[in-house]
């Protein structure tokens, strides 16, 4: 076809969560107050983990960093959801969505390998105690946030990158209710070789390698924990690290259902479900978790509230 078919600068429809005009609102509040204990719960484990020194450990400052993760990858998805909702048209920009899917794949990404950084963290702290202060030192920190950020906006620069070179018509329908890679490429109107390629390689590394770390160092900490010879001993050591293994199955379950099926209409329809899993309910539940199944945290909220209330 002639480049004079495709817009330079299309504009897209998101077909959003449901096409039922009756659900809207009650969906629309729905997300609304998910969104609001997202801001909350994360902004308040942020908050509590730099008031309070009894958190200002490795592991708490990774928590930290998962929060504020999980803040702007939900800040990036729910508001356009929730306008969408109340919108007569449910239309984005071309420059929007390409805004939306980069910022999406950064949180997305560096989601995964922060993940993987708290795994490698709980190795150290069972199996190696002795030596945790001197290999998860400051700088030892510094080091990995920074390649977990690095990592997420190398991946989706390449993503979006190749994503812009492709051409689309005006108005193409999304089936989503966000700007996301597979329902984007299933709309090019050429060829999409560089893309699927993009995403196997960004795949290998985004997905194989946080999930070896992770399996690798919950076998060494399985195989440390049966060990310890004390009933009191292996649950404590466990209790460490029962809100990371509950958070991770919830993250990677959700996105391997809508990444790792074969590709349809249907099975799109239902990737919209596990979608609101890993991009809008995890971000809610990760501060949930840590703070519901961790003694520090709970210990640490309740001094800080009972020095306010001194106060």
């Amino acid at each position: 076809m002639a480049t004079g078919n495709y817009c330079v600068f299309p504009e897209f429809i998101l077909t959003g969560l449901s096409k039922k005009s009756e659900l809207q609102m009650p969906l629309f509040v729905l997300f609304l107050g998910i969104y609001i204990v997202t801001v909350v719960g994360n902004l308040g484990m942020i908050t509590l983990i730099r008031l309070s020194s009894l958190l200002h450990t490795p592991m708490y400052y990774f928590l930290s960093s998962l929060s504020f993760i999980d803040l702007c990858h939900s800040t990036v998805i729910t508001p356009k959801m929730l306008v969408n909702f109340v919108a007569e048209k449910n239309i984005i920009s071309y420059t929007g969505c390409m805004t939306q899917l980069f910022f999406f794949l950064i949180f997305a990404i560096a989601e995964c390998h922060m993940l993987a950084a708290m795994a490698y963290d709980r190795y150290v702290a069972i199996c190696n105690p002795l030596l945790y202060n001197a290999i998860m030192s400051y700088q030892s920190y510094i080091s990995m946030i920074s390649g977990v950020y690095i990592i997420g906006v190398v991946c989706a620069s390449a993503h979006t990158g190749f994503m812009i070179r492709s051409q689309f018509c005006n108005l193409d329908v999304i089936n989503h209710y966000f700007c996301d890679l597979l329902p984007l490429l299933e709309l090019a109107h050429s060829s999409t070789y560089v893309n699927e390629l993009v995403i196997l390689i960004c795949g290998t590394c985004n997905i194989v390698v946080p999930t070896l770390t992770i399996l690798t160092s919950y076998i060494f900490i399985i195989a440390t924990i049966l060990h310890i010879r004390s009933t009191e001993g292996r649950y404590k050591a466990f209790s460490t690290c029962s809100s990371h293994i509950l958070a991770v199955a919830v993250f990677f379950g959700s996105a391997a259902f809508m990444y790792l099926q074969p590709s349809s209409v249907s099975s799109m329809d239902q990737g919209k479900v596990s979608s609101v899993f890993y991009t809008i309910v995890v971000p809610m539940l990760n501060p949930l978790i840590y703070s519901l199944r961790n003694k520090d945290v709970s210990t640490a909220l309740k001094k800080i509230l009972e020095r306010k209330s001194f106060v």
